[in-house]
């Protein structure tokens, strides 16, 4: 029987019934007007229902890939920053609204069941997932199956200290590697960065529009040899490239999918990052890796979230 699977972001829920197989057969889109859990909770239902009619078939069970912190047996939220939710029972109180069992994971962990079964990773058992897009991400399947750690946040890749006492993370913390090379925060270094007034090119770029701004035009500066946009693409492109480096060095995957609107949309960034995954991870670590991009897009975390609720 196809089973629910639900994509909780920061601005819209989707939600999709998926096959066994992993086969979209319908879906819904729903902006978050309110983001006070009840709210969230009801958006997500009318979501829900609406694929569901679509559909015209009867589900069991729901999986929703969620950005955050999750306890892996309870569902409970820990940490959503883009929700500014701690500690919200979320799997209970979307299953009193649905009426049947709720699985809720990171939406990274989501996204990489999607590419496992359905994907770039398909034939594989022991797969790093990295996306980099608003934030960094990654997920980690071993022998076939997901790594969630004693408190199910194993994999948090975007968390992991690149400065200590460094910039402010949304997490709450100084420091992580998201804050230096995560979507959100490259383009904040890029408005501090046009605001100082020392970036000509930058000025030419977005018109003196900050609101312009996103990492292809930091990207863009940087080819342009604006010199501090260039040290601003730099050190992302380095931190991630030693972070991932050293991932593939201590867990060995045969296969790294990578994804993620950033490097997907900044060829000159993706290209540093994994030559230096190349460059640094442990010579026995990458003999025989497979370097793969994400085939499944927007898909593969509703389309994971589906799959895991078997």
């Amino acid at each position: 029987m196809p089973t629910l699977g639900i994509d909780l972001g920061g601005t819209f829920a989707r939600a999709a019934v998926v096959d066994g197989k992993g086969a979209i057969l319908a879906s819904a889109k729903v902006a978050l007007q309110d983001r006070k859990p009840p709210g969230v909770v009801e958006t997500i239902a009318q979501a829900a229902e609406e694929a569901v009619k679509k559909a015209g078939v009867k589900v069991e069970g729901c999986g929703v890939g969620a950005a955050g912190q999750i306890h892996k047996d309870t569902g409970v939220i820990s940490v959503a920053p883009n929700l500014g939710w701690r500690d919200v029972p979320f799997a209970q109180l979307l299953k009193k609204r649905l009426g049947f069992d709720v699985k809720v994971v990171n939406d990274l962990s989501a996204a990489a069941w999607g590419e496992l079964h359905a994907g770039a990773g398909r034939g594989a058992q022991d797969i790093l997932v990295v996306f980099v897009g608003s934030g960094v991400g990654s997920a980690i399947i071993a022998d076939g199956r997901l790594v969630h750690g004693g408190g199910g946040v194993a994999g948090e890749l975007g968390h992991i200290k690149v400065v200590p006492g460094g910039r402010l993370c949304g997490c709450g913390e100084h420091g992580c590697l998201e804050a230096y090379a995560g979507g959100h925060n490259l383009i904040a270094q890029t408005r501090e960065l046009l605001a100082s007034g020392s970036s000509r090119v930058l000025e030419q770029l977005t018109g003196d529009d900050p609101d312009t701004i996103t990492p292809v035009t930091l990207e863009t500066a940087a080819d342009a040899g604006d010199a501090k946009a260039k040290e601003i693409h730099e050190r992302a492109a380095q931190f991630l490239a030693l972070a991932v480096a050293n991932y593939v060095t201590v867990l060995n995957p045969s296969r790294l999918v990578v994804g993620g609107g950033v490097l997907m949309h900044c060829p000159g960034l993706k290209r540093q990052v994994l030559d230096g995954v190349q460059q640094w991870s442990s010579r026995v670590s990458r003999e025989g890796l497979l370097i793969a991009d994400a085939e499944l897009g927007d898909d593969s975390g509703i389309i994971g979230a589906a799959l895991l609720v078997k």
